[in-house]
């Protein structure tokens, strides 16, 4: 038996919907587990990404230096990196807050809606970056997932023909926000 590809999903700044999508495979996940090694995620405890991944599923936009920090290292440190989502592929949602600027956002957010403890964290929460980005702003992509999230048909779809050693062909298969 061949070794199983490494496989890893990050999420960056999103709501996690492509990670629930990655759930929606169901009983695909036990077929892909006979190939795969999930070897990073947000779902399990490993703080630490991999030397070598074969494939990276990332989900979110760039929007703090930790996302920053960690686009830079998974990228290093992984064959074929995919934008998951609408958030990764062009910042989506995320960048609604690039108009405001980050001192707004924070104001807004912990002094004039919070009910109680107004104050900005100044240790708890990454620091903000200027301007939320997609991902290949930042690092080069390999795939591009379009789709707010993506079903859990085109991730299989896509995972699977890596597998067989395809580039997957997504035009007529995904678009933004679908």
């Amino acid at each position: 038996m061949s070794e199983k590809v490494s496989v890893a999903t990050v999420w960056l700044d999103g709501c996690s919907g492509c990670h629930m999508s990655i759930f929606d495979m169901d009983e695909r996940l036990i077929e892909l587990a006979e190939h795969v090694e999930f070897v990073y995620t947000p779902l399990v405890d490993r703080k630490d990404y991999p030397e070598h991944v074969d494939i990276a599923l990332v989900e979110g936009a760039v929007s703090s230096e930790d996302d920053l920090n960690k686009i830079r290292k998974i990228r290093e440190h992984t064959t074929t990196l995919i934008a998951l989502g609408d958030c990764a592929v062009a910042g989506n949602i995320p960048t609604m807050r690039n108009p405001f600027g980050t001192d707004a956002i924070l104001e807004t957010g912990y002094i004039e809606t919070a009910t109680a403890g107004q104050q900005v964290p100044d240790s708890i929460i990454p620091r903000l970056l200027p301007v939320v980005r997609p991902i290949h702003e930042i690092v080069p992509v390999d795939i591009f997932m379009q789709g707010c999230p993506p079903s859990a048909d085109v991730i299989y779809f896509v995972i699977t023909e890596l597998l067989a050693g395809r580039k997957p062909k997504l035009n007529d298969k995904t678009r933004p926000g679908a």
